[in-house]
C-alpha cells in the first residue's frame, strides 16, 4: 500500500486504535496497537455516579471531560432536556450526543478544560454534575468553582497504566513514531520503553505532551485536537 506513511510503523497506545488506526492504515502505516492504559469502574464500582445521574434533575449542567466520561454519564441526561450537556471536546461531544440521545450545548473551540472555562457560562450561577477520570486534572472544577459555580465532581472511571508483555515491548521499540494521548500513556510508555527511543514521539494536546516531559520523554509534536483527522495528518506531515 502507498501514501505518505508507507513502511512507517505507528503505535497507538490507546485502548482501541478505533478511527486512528484506520485513517493511519490508509496512509500506508503499519498500526502497532499495544495498550498502555486500561480504563476500569471506579473503586466504589460506580455507585457514586449511579447516585448522582438518580438526581440528574437537581443539576443544570452535565459536563464531560472525555469520551469515556460520556459513555459512563451521558445515558443519565437523557430525557431530561432541562439539563444541558457539555464536552471539553468534538470528540467527546459525538459520544455524548449519541450517549444523551440529543445535541451537546457546549463544545468549546479549544479542546481542553481551560477551553471549557474561557466558554462557559459566567452567570447565573449554575449547579454542575462533573463526570470525570480518577485521575483527572483539578483545573476545570476549581475553575468553575471560581466563577460562582456550584459544582459536584464524581469519578466515572479509573485510568490504569497497563503493564505491555514482552513481546508488546519489543514491538514498541520497533515503531517509528508513537501517539501518546494521556499523561497515563505516556507514564505506560517511559516505563515499558524508557525515556529514550529512536520513536518520534507525538503528544495529543498540550497536557500530555508536559505529563511526558515531566516524565523526561522528548516529544518531537504535539496535535492540537485529539480527532483521528488531525492527528493522522500531522504524523503524516512529519514522519518520514
Amino acid at each position: 500500500m502507498s501514501g505518505p506513511l508507507h513502511g512507517r510503523r505507528v503505535a497507538i497506545t490507546r485502548p482501541d486504535a478505533g478511527e486512528l488506526g484506520t485513517r493511519l492504515r490508509a496512509l500506508g502505516a503499519t498500526v502497532v496497537h499495544v495498550p498502555l492504559i486500561e480504563i476500569t469502574d471506579p473503586i466504589d464500582g460506580g455507585l457514586a455516579l449511579r447516585r448522582a445521574l438518580a438526581r440528574i434533575d437537581a443539576f443544570d449542567w452535565l459536563v464531560v471531560t472525555s469520551a469515556n466520561g460520556a459513555r459512563r454519564a451521558g445515558p443519565g441526561a437523557a430525557g431530561h432536556p432541562r439539563v444541558r450537556v457539555a464536552a471539553v471536546g468534538p470528540a467527546t461531544a459525538e459520544v455524548l450526543a449519541e450517549a444523551a440521545g440529543r445535541p451537546v450545548d457546549l463544545v468549546p473551540r479549544v479542546a481542553q478544560a481551560e477551553g471549557l472555562l474561557e466558554e462557559f457560562p459566567r452567570t447565573p450561577a449554575r449547579r454542575v454534575l462533573l463526570a470525570q477520570a480518577d485521575r483527572a486534572r483539578a483545573v476545570l472544577a476549581e475553575g468553575l468553582r471560581t466563577m460562582g459555580h456550584d459544582v459536584e465532581t464524581v469519578t466515572a472511571y479509573r485510568t490504569v497504566v497497563r503493564t505491555p508483555t514482552p513481546e508488546e515491548i519489543a514491538e514498541l521499540r520497533d515503531v517509528d513514531a508513537v501517539l501518546l494521548a494521556s499523561g497515563s500513556a505516556a507514564e505506560g510508555w517511559a516505563a515499558a520503553v524508557g525515556t529514550t527511543s529512536r520513536a518520534t514521539v507525538v503528544a495529543i494536546g498540550p497536557v500530555t505532551a508536559r505529563a511526558a516531559s515531566r516524565l523526561g520523554v522528548t516529544v518531537a509534536h504535539v496535535a492540537p485536537a485529539p480527532d483521528a483527522d488531525t492527528v493522522s495528518e500531522l504524523l503524516a506531515s512529519v514522519v518520514r
